[in-house]
């Protein structure tokens, strides 16, 4: 079960990478995961915010919380030295 630490600390790691390329591999269910390239652009007490760019001066802020890196729904990996961030 997850405590309220296990959460701040997982904050704390995703608050390390502010401002950096990331990859995300979204899990959707029934075999669909999506796999996105952004730059992980805020970070509040509950939820964090990605900036993805999609061409032709077209971009899109996906936001996603804590509890998604938690329970696998949510896969980040910082494209710079692929380091994953994962909750431990």
């Amino acid at each position: 079960m997850a405590t309220r630490e296990t959460l701040t600390q997982l904050r704390k790691r995703v608050e390390n990478c502010l401002g950096q390329k990331v990859l995300l591999k979204t899990n959707k269910g029934r075999k669909k995961v999506f796999v996105k390239e952004g730059i992980l652009e805020e970070v509040y007490p509950s939820i964090f915010v990605v900036r993805i760019d999609r061409g032709l001066s077209s971009e899109r802020k996906v936001s996603y919380s804590y509890s998604d890196i938690l329970t696998e729904t949510v896969e980040i990996t910082l494209c710079n030295n692929d380091r994953k961030i994962q909750a431990s």
